[in-house]
């Protein structure tokens, strides 16, 4: 049988540990048997970072930028403990906050729904789809650990050398003080990114940050919301018979709880990153969640939405059985790939996508899933399966609904 052929690469950003073990095997067993895979590949396993001095990351960015589509392994962001297991010249940056930066997008995470994984909050009935900002907030922070009494300001010098100064804290004693900021072009990019998805996917878009407090930060994120809204999208949510609305982020978190479903909720950075764990954990699992990165000139880079399973690794390099949980990284593939169809009229590609999206539900609604599945599954007869031989029994899957 002919495979299916492509006319433009897509970007391959490989990553570490398991995640890169499972990269392979998902690429041998369920890509490369049926389509003539085109990628532009970079390797931003740890080790190779180092390498080039984090260059590869930024040549990755770029290359997305070039071919629209990218599709990204989970990688290591070092801490002080990987400094020494890697030998690393240098405390690297986080890839995927280097990418998102370089692409100013905005991260779209969503649940992967299966029957027999009933989510904990028992009246989600439909996935919520969390929307973050990728940009600024204490990601971009800076720290002042305070030695002792005195006074802490924020300041503003603009390019003609005037000031503006405002009194944070008069200090008695020792404390800690940090800064953070974003820009307005920023914020206007996410605003325009969570309001396009939303008509792409004809569902509802909640906004919620703490305007009350912060009257200010916050508050320019609530304003531009609804400028770009009120002047750009109003009209056409209301011909696609969906809403916006903006709430306060603690009211959105108790209607979130009684909510069903089916809705995008867009949040700033740090509350984008924890409650987008809280919904994946809600739903069943990390493992379980689609995470795409989508820049305001229309760029998507697709990955899982969780790390690299160091623990799994370790046992895997000690010749030891894992039963990892690939779901996520294959639906990185499956978006890329369906994206990449859609860009170039691909329709073969489109329905390759789909009906590995499809194989891989239908596998685990059959009974065959990996540990972390097997521990929290409603279905009887379960058959737990190792790493590869869930990946092998995708394949089986996808091969009988040809």
């Amino acid at each position: 049988m002919a495979k299916i052929t492509m006319t433009t690469p897509l970007v391959e950003m490989d990553g570490d540990e398991m995640t890169r073990i499972l990269w392979k095997i998902i690429k041998d067993e369920l890509l490369l048997p049926y389509i003539d895979l085109k990628t532009e590949y970079y390797d931003l396993s740890l080790n190779y970072r180092n390498e080039t001095n984090d260059q590869v990351t930024k040549d990755s960015a770029e290359a997305a930028k070039k071919y629209g589509v990218a599709v990204k392994c989970a990688t290591i962001t070092p801490n002080a403990a990987r400094m020494d297991e890697y030998k690393l010249t240098e405390m690297w940056k986080s890839p995927n906050g280097t990418i998102r930066a370089a692409l100013d997008g905005t991260v779209f995470r969503t649940p992967i729904i299966v029957k027999g994984i009933t989510p904990c909050v028992r009246n989600w009935e439909q996935p919520i789809t969390l929307a973050r900002h990728a940009y600024g907030d204490v990601y971009k922070n800076a720290e002042i650990k305070v030695p002792g009494a005195g006074k802490g300001y924020i300041v503003f010098e603009d390019e003609n050398g005037n000031e503006i100064r405002e009194l944070i804290q008069e200090f008695n004693g020792s404390g800690v003080l940090q800064g953070i900021h974003n820009t307005e072009k920023s914020i206007s990019s996410f605003a325009r990114a969570c309001f396009n998805y939303a008509l792409d996917l004809k569902q509802d878009l909640w906004f919620a940050t703490k305007d009350t407090i912060s009257k200010k930060y916050d508050h320019t994120f609530k304003d531009i919301f609804q400028e770009i809204f009120d002047s750009e999208y109003k009209e056409r949510f209301e011909k696609a018979g969906i809403v916006y609305f903006y709430t306060l982020i603690d009211d959105a978190v108790a209607r979130v709880m009684k909510a069903k479903g089916g809705f995008i909720w867009a949040c700033k950075n740090y509350d984008g990153d924890v409650m987008s764990d809280m919904v994946s954990s809600a739903f069943g699992s990390l493992a379980m969640m689609t995470s795409v990165l989508v820049s305001p000139d229309g760029i998507y880079e697709y990955e899982a939405a969780h790390g690299t399973v160091q623990r799994h690794y370790y046992k895997h390099l000690k010749g030891e059985e894992t039963s990892t949980n690939s779901v996520a990284t294959i639906f990185a593939w499956t978006g890329a790939l369906r994206k990449r169809g859609e860009l170039d009229s691909n329709q073969e590609l489109i329905a390759f996508a789909n009906r590995l999206e499809q194989a891989t539900i239908q596998t685990i609604e059959n009974g065959e899933m990996t540990k972390d599945l097997a521990l929290i599954t409603s279905l009887k007869d379960v058959r737990v399966k190792n790493s590869e031989d869930f990946i092998k029994a995708i394949r089986n899957t996808f091969d009988s609904l040809a």
